[in-house]
């Protein structure tokens, strides 16, 4: 059985001691048996260790993108509300070294969910996205900056 099934069962378990099937109880299971499972780990032949560094990954991603969500979500409502309006808008070519299409389509899917975004287009090789930037004055430090945020962290996150 793999860890992450084991460590579904125990939130099932820790939702079914407590009496309380709801996310949050499901949530604070799967917390409590992943620590558990963690203090277990050198009873398993490979220690654990791609699963918890996976899940490292999956959180830092969630928490990074939440970051991005919050500071651009800011970042357009402070050009709405102002009176200078700092837009340029334009669409900008950025080279993908994502690999596969479930990469590709993380990638382009979080740029869209983060506002002043939004994805446009990918080409048939999967080898370029075409983003429509709300701030576009530094096109390369846009593709700069999807190059080294949204795509490296799905890409460790999908290793």
């Amino acid at each position: 059985m793999s860890l992450f099934l084991l460590n579904l069962l125990l939130a099932v378990a820790w939702a079914a001691l407590t009496g309380s099937f709801t996310l949050a109880g499901l949530a604070i299971g799967f917390l409590i048996g992943f620590g558990a499972l963690a203090l277990v780990s050198p009873l398993f032949e490979d220690r654990g260790g791609g699963y918890f560094l996976r899940v490292y990954r999956w959180v830092k991603l969630l928490l990074l993108f939440l970051w991005e969500l919050v500071v651009s979500s800011v970042s357009v409502a402070w050009d709405v509300l102002t009176p200078r309006h700092r837009a340029r808008p334009g669409i900008i070519a950025v080279p993908l070294k994502a690999e596969g299409e479930a990469e590709v389509l993380l990638v382009t899917n979080l740029i869209s969910l983060t506002p002043g975004t939004l994805s446009l287009d990918v080409t048939e090789d999967c080898r370029t996205l075409y983003v429509h930037a709300m701030f576009a004055d530094d096109p390369a430090a846009i593709r700069k900056q999807i190059e080294t945020g949204m795509e490296r962290w799905v890409r460790e996150a999908l290793a």
